[in-house]
């Protein structure tokens, strides 16, 4: 009778943990789980999307920004991007190879900075971009000789794949299209101080407010992009909003042409 016992429970185990992947299988099919996201498409037949994490685009954000204070190009960004793809696929990583340590991977033993400084990821952008301005004719470099050239890899030619993801990421991040990235099903955070971050990253508290087209969309995909780590919940920049809770870019007549943003709970829409 034991012996029956606990093949009876083996088989109901089997069943529950059967049963219990059906429904995850039937979760995700139907739309009830959803797994975060943000995703960058440039306008076009045919233009390609790219997605990754919020973890990811938050950090993608931040590199470009720093590229934005220091008044360089897109074309920085997209070398400094590209890199960061291959070093670390943008995550923020404590160690590596050797020393190596950071977003990109940069060795305190090669003069790169502290430990600390490299976990820093405005710091690390900076340290980088300063070096890549160096170089002579940096601008017209094409990318992998670009980035290898500040970063002297053991994988010289490995930068080059993450080309279109980098131009992609950089268009949308300098604001050369409208509503180019969105962000969703985020678990945001409680709200932060955004003048503090965007004067450490973009070189302005004054995000709300008039802009240039260009630099409208610059700071709202920025903000869009940190989403998550500030708490932002809505933005809103000539006639379309972004909320976290869609996801989405919408037409919005009552946005208005200024740049306008919202954190959750008892944060502040304003600079």
């Amino acid at each position: 009778m034991r012996g029956c016992g606990l093949k009876l429970a083996i088989v109901l185990g089997a069943v529950i943990v059967l049963v219990a992947g059906i429904v995850v299988v039937v979760a995700y099919t139907r739309g009830s789980v959803k797994t975060p996201g943000c995703t960058v498409a440039l306008p076009g037949d045919g233009a390609a999307a790219y997605t990754f994490t919020p973890e990811q685009m938050n950090n993608a954000a931040t590199i470009s920004a720093v590229g934005t204070k220091m008044g360089l190009p897109a074309h920085a960004a997209t070398v400094a991007l590209a890199t960061v793809l291959q070093e670390s696929k943008l995550r923020n990583l404590e160690g590596g190879d050797r020393d190596s340590v950071g977003l990109f991977q940069q060795r305190p033993s090669q003069g790169w900075g502290t430990i600390a400084q490299l976990r820093d990821p405005v710091y690390a952008a900076t340290e980088f971009y300063e070096k890549l301005e160096k170089l002579e004719n940096w601008d017209t470099l094409p990318i992998t000789e670009a980035a290898q050239a500040v970063q002297r890899s053991g994988h010289p030619d490995a930068y080059a794949q993450w080309e279109p993801q980098s131009r992609a990421m950089a268009a949308a991040f300098n604001g050369q299209f409208p509503a180019a990235l969105t962000c969703r099903n985020l678990t945001l955070a409680a709200p932060a101080d955004v003048a503090t971050a965007a004067t450490a990253e973009l070189g302005t508290s004054r995000l709300s407010g008039p802009h240039p087209a260009a630099q409208g969309w610059t700071y709202a995909t920025w903000l869009v992009a940190r989403a998550e780590a500030l708490g932002v919940d809505k933005v809103s920049f000539a006639g379309r909003t972004w909320t976290a809770e869609s996801g989405a870019w919408a037409e919005d007549s009552a946005a208005g042409q200024n740049l306008a943003f919202h954190q959750t709970a008892a944060a502040q829409a304003g600079e």
